[in-house]
């Protein structure tokens, strides 16, 4: 927004435009295919269910940060340049921390928009039944994807617990989004800016 305007912001503009639109799968299937052409076919791991994650986020938090920007007003940047202060630190000293509270409010509704995706998670980490704390090896199991195959794999005599485990994960994952929108609301208010009486 600040530096970027031409034919090039434009065709990035479009592409952003473009990924808001694509389903999760493709994300998982972009994810899958990297690391199969980077590390090979047989690898799942978590940093690949983070990476694939980030690209549904990315379309996200560019346009409602690109949003932001331009609604700070331009007597804010033309003050600082008129007292001689360069561009690059007017961007950092006025803009950024003007448009502070509607970046992290971009960044909170992106999270909120991957923090349930299954299908991507499924496709890139896998799952197991078994804890595993490293993101860089092996598969582990997902908070969505716990919740889908404990109620995809209920039956029998322990039905009912399964369907129980996974209401509870849903719960987990409705008090996960619901902490960090508090925590957004309360950085936003930190650092919106002071308005004088």
């Amino acid at each position: 927004m600040e530096y970027g305007r031409g034919p090039l912001a434009k065709a990035i503009t479009f592409l952003v435009d473009v990924m808001t639109g694509i389903p999760s799968i493709v994300a998982g299937l972009f994810t899958f295919a990297l690391f199969a052409l980077l590390v090979g076919p047989a690898v799942r791991n978590g940093f690949m269910g983070a990476i694939a994650l980030s690209v549904l986020m990315i379309p996200v938090v560019v346009r409602s940060s690109e949003e932001i920007l331009r609604l700070v007003p331009n007597e804010l940047r033309e003050a600082s340049y008129a007292l001689g202060v360069p561009k690059w630190l007017t961007i950092l000293k006025i803009v950024l921390p003007t448009s502070l509270a509607g970046i992290v409010t971009g960044v909170m509704l992106a999270i909120a928009r991957v923090i349930g995706e299954t299908a991507p998670l499924l496709l890139v980490t896998g799952f197991t039944f078994s804890m595993n704390y490293n993101l860089f090896s092996d598969r582990m199991m997902t908070l969505p994807v716990f919740v889908y195959t404990q109620y995809t794999q209920a039956a029998g005599v322990s039905a009912q617990a399964s369907i129980d485990r996974a209401w509870t994960a849903a719960l987990t994952l409705i008090l996960i989004v619901m902490a960090l929108n508090l925590i957004g609301r309360l950085i936003a208010k930190i650092f919106a800016p002071k308005r004088g009486l």
